[in-house]
């Protein structure tokens, strides 16, 4: 298909078949006979072993596509891996509501990371600060002899920094090596240039290297994202108000900071996790970075506009690879980044940015209106009926007879299924 007649524009794509959803995703995709097997397909032991240590099987989770995306007017369909109800399908509904004011739009910083080196056991702090600054030139050219290939593609060290900081052991250094690592996520390149590094800094502060290592808490590499979500699509300029009144308190009580930012992170970890890249990196990184200014609070920002439509805004760090880790050597991983279409980790960490933004529009949307638990259980009723002891056609039938009392609860679930056999 031609990617400028591609649409991931779909109406009732939940009612479809999994087949004939199979079916839309390869025709859209361009996917071959053997890359859609993949879907019903397991991850292999061998590759598993390769993984991971003491690899007694594999822990499955459910594949799904977001869809209705427009980001920099480019559509995407987004695969998604996440156990949890409700998630891909109100990403889907909150792009299709952001799609009517032309979609997401986004911005990226180049693909910095930091990698520090913590010196201890220093008799003069401040001069042993100045003498690597001294020697920043030196120290930046051994680090990219490290790494020559990525040098050759446009990244490698570019900075160093150095702080001081006081600690119950003493003021010790810690140096910052700022390094673009282009399309890695760059855990690795990163930490082997720390290591080269740590001799030189031993022998110019007469200290001791303890930590070498890459920070999770990667801002300077910063993604944005922003969408105008249509008012009358939402229901109108009330329901606007409604939704800021909501906004406002994540965005000055941590208790509520910590669930607005889950539901943010909801959409993230479900397209990281597809994608191979590490949920847990990206984790850590945004809550750092949402408590950067003293006080945990959202990572997202909602106002109205001049029109009285709602306007969201997601700023976050976001170190994702498109090269290297898990998501070379996963065969679904792969399958998900070819859907994707992406030609760069920035690519992949706008993508990531406008689900996030999406999934927490849809999470306080619902909060404001009609509440989480009606969507939410809605969805999860189908899963009751399952535990009731429901199979087939069963299931859709209890589940709806749930949906309509009103009632998603595995006793009355029981109920049904009894009264059915």
């Amino acid at each position: 298909m031609n990617d400028s007649k591609k649409s991931s524009q779909v109406s009732g794509f939940y009612k479809m078949p999994i087949k004939k959803r199979v079916e839309f995703v390869k025709k859209y995709a361009n996917l071959t006979n053997e890359e859609e097997k993949l879907f019903s397909s397991c991850l292999d032991l061998e590759t598993a072993d390769r993984m991971i240590e003491n690899v007694l099987g594999t822990f499955e989770l459910p594949l799904g596509i977001a869809v209705n995306f427009k980001i920099n007017g480019k559509d995407y369909l987004v695969p998604m891996t996440i156990e949890e109800s409700s998630v891909v399908a109100a990403a889907s509904n909150a792009a299709k509501i952001a799609r009517i004011q032309g979609g997401f739009t986004t911005e990226c910083t180049d693909p910095l990371m930091i990698g520090q080196m913590q010196v201890v056991k220093i008799d003069d702090v401040a001069k042993a600060a100045q003498s690597i600054m001294n020697h920043k030139k030196e120290l930046l050219e051994l680090a990219n002899a490290q790494d020559k290939i990525l040098v050759k593609f446009g990244g490698g060290a570019k900075d160093l920094e150095v702080r001081i900081l006081d600690s119950p052991l003493g003021k010790m250094i810690v140096a910052h090596i700022i390094v673009d690592v282009r399309d890695a996520m760059g855990a690795n390149a990163v930490n082997t240039m720390c290591e080269a590094l740590a001799p030189m800094v031993e022998e110019l502060t007469g200290g001791k290297v303890r930590l070498k290592i890459l920070s999770n808490l990667a801002d300077k590499r910063i993604v944005k994202a922003k969408a105008v979500f249509d008012k009358e699509k939402m229901g109108g300029e009330k329901i606007v108000d409604a939704f800021i009144q909501s906004y406002i308190l994540a965005s000055i009580d941590p208790y509520r900071a910590a669930t607005h930012n889950k539901g943010i992170m909801n959409g993230i970890d479900s397209v990281i996790i597809a994608t191979g890249n590490d949920f847990r990196a990206i984790e850590a990184g945004a809550h750092a970075y949402a408590s950067r200014n003293g006080q945990y609070t959202s990572l997202s920002t909602y106002y109205k506009d001049k029109n009285g439509n709602l306007v969201g805004e997601l700023e976050i760090p976001m170190a994702v690879g498109i090269v290297g880790g898990a998501g070379n050597i996963h065969p679904k991983a792969r399958l998900c980044k070819k859907i994707l279409g992406i030609k760069t980790a920035q690519e992949l960490a706008e993508i990531v940015a406008s689900v996030g933004l999406a999934q927490n529009f849809a999470a306080v949307f619902a909060l404001s209106t009609v509440g989480i638990q009606k969507g939410h259980m809605s969805l999860h009723a189908k899963n009751i009926a399952v535990m009731a002891g429901a199979s087939g056609d069963l299931i859709e039938k209890i589940a709806n007879q749930l949906i309509k009392e009103g009632n998603i609860k595995l006793d009355r679930a029981k109920e049904i299924f009894n009264e059915i056999k």
